[in-house]
C-alpha cells in the first residue's frame, strides 16, 4: 500500500515528557541517570532502554494463529520448542553447499529445560526458533518455506508479533507473511522517539515521513508511528549466534579502537554489569550491548514473555552462546575443508581454537589465512575437486588483494581516509582475523538501505528522513535521504547515523541465505553482484564464481 499524504513525526516537548512519563510506570523501568550524565543509548542492569515500550506492543499482541503441536518429529533437522534432544559436541547439516558444522565447545549439552530451548513467552517460541542448528545458529529462507509447508503456517516461528509484515494483518495466510517467507526478514518495531539507556526519549535531529508502506505496520493506527506508542517498523534477518567470541571481544592491537567508535571518536558504550567497555558487533543497529542484553529483548519482544527471564535462566543462555560454533565443513565439490592437507582457518575447530579481535589484512596474517596449498592439484584428487579447490584459492587472492576504489560510503571515507579510498575486502570493511567482518566498532551506510544506492525493495517500507539544519549531515546524502531501513539512526537520533548499520561476520554463509541485514541477495552470486555494481569493481565473469566459491567454503 502507498501512502497518499505522508506522516511525519517530529517529536514536540509535550509528547516526549508524555513518553518519559510512561516509560518510568511500566514494569521494566529503570532508574535515571545521574544528573548531567550523558543520554545515550544503552542499557541499565540487564534492560536497554528501548526494551519497555517494545514489550508494551508486545504484550499487546495477542497471537491468534492456530498452533500445533509435534512437528519437530517430522523434521528432524529441525529444533522445536521445548523438544528434549541431546545437542552432540559436533553435528554436521546438509546445506546448498555440502555441509555445515556447528561444534558445542563444553561438549554434548541436554536441551529438556534448557531456557535457550524451552518456550520462554506466549507465542511458544524459543530461542532456538530463530537460530537453528542446521542453519549455522541462523535461520535460511529454504528452511522458512520449509517449516511453513509442514506445518501450514501453525508453526510459533510465525507468530504474528515479528514473524508477519504486521499483527493487524490476517493471520496464517501467505501474504501476510510474505517478508518473512521470501525474504527471511522479521519485523523489528523500534519507539519513537529513541530511548536513551534509562529508558528516557532521545530528542532525534530529524523527521520520519512514511513514503509508501507495503507493510502497513508503520501506519497502522495500533502499531504504526501515530499509535498511542509510537513506533518505527523496519524488517532484518536475525543474525547467526555463534562464534560470539569473536563478536564480544574488544579489537586487539588498533589503538584507540579499543575504546572508541571508528565513526566519530566517541567513547564506546559500557556493559552495565561489569563496566567494560563492549563492541557492540552483535546486531546491526548496535541497540543492544551484551549477549545477556540482547537475550532479555528477544525473551520480552520476540518471544513475547509476561516478565524478564531470571538472571540464573540468562547465564545459561549467555553460556551457551559462547560455546558454539559454526563453520563450513564440506564442499560438495572441493571436499573436505578440515583435517590434512585443508586451509588451517576453515572448519568449525579452527574458531574454537582461534584468536579473537585481531586484524588480518596484511600479507602474513591473512584474515581466513593461506588456501596456498590448494593452489596445484594434489595426489588423489579428481579433476572436479581440482578444478574446484584452484577456484577457491582464486577467489581468496580477490578477497586479500584485489583493490578497488570505495566511495561516497557514509561514516567511512569521511574519516579521515580519503573519498575515494582504495582497498581490497580484506583491507578494507572485512578485515577481523577469522570472521571477515570490520575490526573497529562501527557503523556504515554502505548503500544496502539508502536510496540511491539500495536495491530496488517495493516489499519494503520507505521512509523519507528530513534532518534539522543544525544536525550534523550524512556524509554524502545530506539532510534530506529517502531509506528503507534508518539503521543506527534509530537508535541514536543523529542525523549522519541513517542508513549505517554493523558489518556482520563471514562464516557459515553457505547455509544462512539470504544475505545483508535486509535480506537484498538471495545468493552469495547476488551479494558480489551488489558490491561489484556499488563500487563499480569490473569483476569478470569467472572472478565473481571464484568469489562465490571462496564464499561458500568459510
Amino acid at each position: 500500500m502507498t501512502s497518499t499524504s505522508r506522516l511525519r513525526l517530529w517529536p514536540t516537548t509535550a509528547l516526549i515528557g508524555a513518553i518519559a512519563c510512561l516509560s518510568a510506570s511500566i514494569a521494566l523501568s529503570r532508574p535515571a541517570p545521574p544528573d548531567g550524565a550523558p543520554r545515550r543509548p544503552g542499557a541499565v542492569g540487564d534492560t536497554a532502554g528501548q526494551v519497555p515500550a517494545q514489550t508494551r506492543q508486545a504484550q499487546a499482541v495477542a497471537d491468534t494463529a492456530p498452533r500445533g503441536d509435534g512437528y519437530g518429529a517430522a523434521d528432524p533437522s529441525w529444533w522445536a520448542p521445548g523438544e528434549q534432544r541431546t545437542m552432540p559436541a559436533m553435528a554436521d547439516y546438509a546445506d546448498p553447499s555440502g555441509r555445515m558444522q556447528v561444534l558445542n565447545a563444553d561438549g554434548p549439552l541436554a536441551s529438556k529445560g534448557h531456557p535457550f530451548f524451552t518456550p520462554l513467552g506466549a507465542n511458544g517460541r524459543a530461542c532456538v526458533t530463530c537460530h537453528q542448528p542446521e542453519n549455522g545458529m541462523g535461520l535460511s529462507v529454504a528452511t522458512i518455506d520449509r517449516r511453513w509447508a509442514e506445518t501450514q503456517g501453525k508453526d510459533p516461528l510465525f507468530a504474528a508479533i515479528d514473524g508477519s509484515n504486521c499483527p493487524s494483518l490476517p493471520q496464517g495466510e501467505r501474504a501476510s507473511h510474505a517478508l518473512l517467507l521470501d525474504r527471511g526478514l522479521f519485523r523489528i518495531f523500534l519507539p519513537w522517539p529513541p530511548r536513551a539507556a534509562d529508558g528516557t526519549p532521545i530528542q532525534p535531529e530529524f523527521t520520519i515521513a512514511v513514503v509508501s508502506d507495503p507493510t502497513t505496520c508503520n501506519t497502522d493506527p495500533t502499531y504504526g508511528l501515530h499509535s498511542a506508542n509510537p513506533m518505527v517498523s523496519v524488517f532484518r534477518r536475525p543474525r547467526p549466534l555463534a562464534n560470539t567470541k569473536y563478536l564480544t571481544q574488544l579489537p586487539h592491537g588498533v589503538p584507540p579502537h579499543e575504546a572508541f567508535f571508528y565513526n566519530d571518536k566517541s567513547l564506546l558504550p559500557k556493559d552495565p554489569q561489569t563496566g567494560q567497555f563492549v563492541s557492540l558487533q552483535l546486531m546491526a543497529d548496535g541497540r543492544e550491548p551484551t549477549l545477556r542484553t540482547q537475550a532479555l529483548e528477544a525473551a520480552m519482544t520476540h518471544l513475547q514473555a509476561s516478565r524478564k527471564p531470571t538472571a540464573r535462566q540468562l547465564d545459561r543462555i549467555v553460556a551457551f552462546e559462547r560455546q558454539i560454533y559454526a563453520a563450513q565443513g564440506v564442499d560438495g565439490v572441493a571436499g573436505a575443508l578440515t583435517g590434512n592437507g585443508a586451509p588451517p582457518g576453515l572448519g568449525a575447530a579452527s574458531l574454537r581454537d582461534g584468536a579473537p579481535a585481531w586484524l588480518g589484512n596484511n600479507p602474513v596474517n591473512k584474515v581466513f589465512g593461506s588456501f596456498a596449498m590448494w593452489a596445484k592439484p594434489a595426489s588423489g584428487e579428481s579433476p572436479a575437486q581440482s578444478e574446484r579447490r584452484q577456484s577457491i584459492v582464486r577467489g581468496a587472492e580477490l578477497y586479500y588483494s584485489r583493490r578497488f576504489i570505495i566511495q561516497d560510503v557514509g561514516a567511512y571515507n569521511d574519516k579521515g581516509i580519503g573519498n575515494p579510498f582504495k582497498r581490497s575486502c580484506a583491507s578494507g570493511c572485512h578485515n577481523t582475523l577469522m570472521m571477515g567482518m570490520d575490526l573497529a566498532p562501527g557503523f556504515m551506510d554502505l548503500g544496502l538501505n539508502n536510496l540511491p544506492w539500495s536495491n530496488n525493495r517495493p516489499d519494503l517500507p520507505l521512509f523519507e528522513i528530513t534532518c534539522s539544519p543544525t544536525a550534523r549531515p550524512q556524509a554524502y546524502l545530506g539532510r534530506h535521504i529517502y531509506t528503507h531501513d534508518p539503521g543506527r539512526a534509530l537508535i541514536t537520533g543523529k542525523c549522519f547515523d541513517v542508513g549505517a548499520t554493523m558489518t556482520q561476520q563471514l562464516r557459515a554463509l553457505a547455509g544462512r541465505a539470504p544475505y545483508f541485514a535486509n535480506g537484498s541477495a538471495r545468493s552469495l552470486r547476488e551479494l558480489v553482484d551488489f558490491y561489484d555494481r556499488r563500487f563499480n569493481i569490473g569483476y569478470a565473469e569467472q572472478e565473481k564464481q571464484d568469489l562465490v566459491h571462496f564464499l561458500e567454503v568459510l
